[in-house]
């Protein structure tokens, strides 16, 4: 079975971070159907060192998510290497995003930003690790501009730095989320490094997930829009039989956020979960979504639930 550093992991199928969609009832299932690694949502490595409380929030993790990564992004060497010393002792795995193509992250030279200079890109793997015994992984797109291709280049100097494993998503900061993940690009990179290396992008059946291995050659790959309301996705993978339906998911995943946040954003955190859900009801699902958008109170929501699921 793979292993990032010296922590080895139970499925090389892993949970991707995602920004307002990787909370924690979404870790709790993936790992409960079988995934491998769960990483937090993006965490701001300033936030830390301003000991943001809403930061700090996002590195909670439950009781089941053991190895637990944390995923930083920054875009400087002094600032990421004084924020790992920060971490909670239950993060085991540092990642640094390179590949989160939001302008407000951009425009500071952080995330995909990353993939234009990857001297930086090393410098930050540099600092992460000699700020902290843990591994440091780093999750990348293909580049910048489409067809300006510089994810080898920056997974080499990660290499270089001391990073434990890489994963790459098969697409550009510029395409966003459109188009289709390049699986031959993926696997430029891949014969570029020797260490642990995760692919990414489009996979949403076990047929999706075994194309990506044989075509990219990966040791694992890493799920993320794919597994939201189908995380029975890592169990399949992983050959193990979970029995829970969509609405005990649904509900689980109310419940941890009810933890975290006051009714109105709990109630619009939900609705992205619950549309993901409505995917699997043929004939509805553009029903339930349009239901969804419109509830504004728990009382709403879990009437929507009990009525569709």
């Amino acid at each position: 079975m793979i292993s990032i550093g010296k922590i080895p992991l139970s499925s090389n199928a892993i949970f991707a971070p995602m920004a307002g969609y990787s909370d924690l009832g979404a870790r709790y299932l993936a790992r409960l159907y079988g995934a491998g690694l769960t990483t937090s949502e993006m965490v701001s490595a300033k936030g830390l060192l301003y000991e943001n409380a809403e930061t700090k929030k996002l590195l909670e993790k439950t009781e089941i998510e053991s190895p637990f990564a944390a995923q930083l992004f920054a875009s400087s060497p002094e600032v990421i290497h004084r924020a790992v010393k920060l971490l909670p002792d239950w993060v085991d795995i540092v990642d640094i995003n390179m590949g989160c193509p939001a302008p407000k992250i951009v425009k500071n030279g952080e995330g995909s930003a990353l993939l234009k200079d990857p001297v930086l890109a090393g410098e930050l793997v540099s600092a992460a690790a000699e700020g902290s015994d843990r591994p440091v992984t780093v999750k990348m797109r293909l580049g910048f501009e489409k067809g300006c291709f510089t994810a080898d280049k920056v997974a080499k100097e990660a290499e270089r730095a001391g990073a434990a494993a890489v994963t790459v998503h098969g697409r550009y900061r510029e395409e966003m989320y459109s188009g289709v993940s390049d699986k031959n690009a993926i696997r430029r990179v891949r014969d570029c490094v020797s260490i642990a290396f995760f692919a990414n992008g489009d996979v949403r059946s076990l047929k999706d997930y075994r194309e990506m291995m044989e075509q990219t050659q990966a040791d694992g790959v890493m799920i993320g829009r794919g597994a939201l309301g189908n995380y029975e996705l890592f169990a399949e993978i992983a050959g193990i039989k979970v029995e829970r339906s969509d609405k005990e998911n649904i509900y689980t995943q109310l419940e941890f956020l009810k933890r975290e946040y006051p009714e109105r954003v709990c109630v619009n955190l939900m609705k992205s979960h619950v549309c993901a859900y409505a995917s699997g009801k043929a004939g509805v699902a553009k029903e339930i979504r349009e239901n969804v958008h419109r509830a504004s109170s728990f009382a709403e929501l879990t009437s929507l639930v009990e009525r569709y699921f």
